[in-house]
């Protein structure tokens, strides 16, 4: 019984942790390096995450600096950056990739809000898919005699509430997010 809930409570949490980086990927006024490290360019045949062939740094509040380890990989950067639902325009010097971040639209702030709302719900769906897992594991306890009656009711209850509370977790990351993209 243990074991399952440990089980559980560490896919709930890994749920949670990969909602939170989906969200740093959303756009928000301010430029921040969670919002490219995870584009993959194609690095010598290869897809690789862009924080694996460049440093991202944010001088300015409104602009991302991507400094390339090798300088032949910055048309690949650029591309991939052109390429995804960030709208961005990247311009380079040779040296560095300059990625100025502009104010967002009344329009495209309402977008993002509905992109966070539904990574929200895809981390809930995560979440309830690991608890039903939870219960039938318990169920399979209690029909190999394992485990009584009881124990499957107290298990079921407890798995509700670590579901909820992460459930929780996840509404508060969404909140917060949306307030942040609210700001003006």
């Amino acid at each position: 019984m243990d074991e399952i809930m440990e089980d559980a409570t560490r896919k709930i949490q890994k749920a949670v942790e990969v909602t939170a980086q989906e969200f740093g990927g959303v756009r928000t006024g301010r430029a921040t390096p969670a919002l490219v490290e995870r584009l993959h360019i194609d690095y010598y045949g290869t897809p690789t995450p862009l924080n694996q062939v460049a440093t991202i740094s944010a001088p300015e509040a409104r602009l991302l600096v991507i400094q390339p380890y090798d300088r032949n990989s910055i048309p690949d950067v650029q591309k991939a950056i052109t390429q995804s639902d960030l709208g961005l325009v990247p311009s380079n010097d040779g040296e560095v990739i300059r990625l100025p971040v502009p104010q967002l639209t009344e329009e495209r702030r309402h977008e993002l809000t509905k992109l966070v709302k539904a990574r929200a719900e895809e981390g809930r769906v995560a979440i309830r898919n690991v608890r039903r897992e939870a219960i039938e594991a318990l169920r399979k306890e209690e029909k190999k005699g394992d485990a009584t009656e009881d124990d499957l009711h107290r298990g079921t209850e407890e798995v509700q509430k670590i579901t909820d509370k992460y459930i929780h977790e996840i509404d508060e990351l969404a909140d917060k997010k949306t307030s942040e993209l609210m700001e003006i």
